[in-house]
């Protein structure tokens, strides 16, 4: 791009960007020039009449009498615009968001994109009533069911391993669970016990979906289940796993006991002084 395009280019950013920033934008002409101003205390803005034209003819901005204002297609376009020539087209279709992450015991925030996550198409899913499909805990516990299986080192090997066999491996030798570390052997104990709490009716569908991110549609496919029953046996396993993760308190127990205003305990039982096994009354 030679340094006339790139400089016209990002002219048109720069209207775009005032156009959409604004709920209220005037347009002026000025001897082949346009004046941009909101309304508010902010400075107009002045723009080149051949940029405005170029905008409202890719079907950024629309002019209505003296009024601009941006259309449906500006934020994706800026989107692109603001990013790197080789990320622009992927950042447009990304949903990204600032998380805060524990990493060695320090909090930092990343950016994470939740359409990534093996339920981020499922999470979005609605009810009639408008309501998400997947309850806040049951979406959680799907999460925390991925996360523990990736750290238990589950995951199938689609790669030739490439590091050099060890010499003090023997051919019969333990191997196995013997060559993973204490986080991954705890890992796979909380799966194993996850699956045992989901039972063995839905534990599949889980592990599918949450673990070896499997589509809904592939796993009627391979289950030969009826079409759109793998969502809903999906949301029955993870409502029972995350009773699992959270079991609920027990009806009737209270951990605290209530006394009216001016309650006292009674002491009338106790004598001063004694204790048990430990000899005559103090004098």
């Amino acid at each position: 791009m030679s340094d006339a395009v790139d400089a016209g280019h990002k002219t048109i950013v720069r209207l775009v960007r005032y156009a959409a920033s604004h709920s209220a934008v005037f347009m002026e002409p000025v001897e082949g020039r346009v004046t941009l101003s909101s309304g508010g205390d902010r400075p107009p803005r002045h723009f080149p009449q051949g940029a405005l034209d170029q905008a409202c003819a890719s079907g950024l901005v629309v002019c209505d009498g003296n009024r601009v204002r941006a259309t449906s297609e500006a934020q994706a376009f800026l989107r692109r615009a603001l990013l790197a020539p080789d990320e622009a087209f992927q950042e447009q279709h990304r949903d990204t968001e600032n998380r805060t992450v524990s990493v060695d015991g320090i909090r930092q925030t990343v950016r994470v994109n939740p359409l990534e996550s093996p339920l981020g198409a499922i999470a979005r899913l609605k009810e009639k009533s408008g309501q998400a499909f997947l309850a806040p805990e049951a979406l959680a516990a799907g999460e925390r069911l991925h996360a523990d299986f990736t750290r238990a080192q589950l995951q199938p090997r689609l790669t030739m391993a490439y590091e050099p066999r060890l010499a003090s491996k023997t051919k019969g030798g333990a191997g196995g669970t013997a060559d993973l570390c204490d986080t991954a052997l705890a890992a796979r104990m909380r799966v194993g016990r996850a699956m045992e709490a989901i039972g063995p009716e839905l534990c599949g569908v889980a592990l599918d979906v949450c673990c070896f991110q499997k589509g809904l549609e592939l796993v009627e496919r391979e289950r030969q289940w009826p079409v759109r029953s793998a969502k809903l046996m999906l949301r029955a396993a993870l409502m029972a796993l995350a009773r699992h993760y959270a079991p609920p308190r027990p009806a009737g127990r209270q951990s605290h006991v209530w006394g009216a205003e001016g309650y006292r305990p009674d002491g009338s039982g106790l004598v001063t002084g004694v204790r048990p096994d430990s000899g005559p009354p103090l004098p």
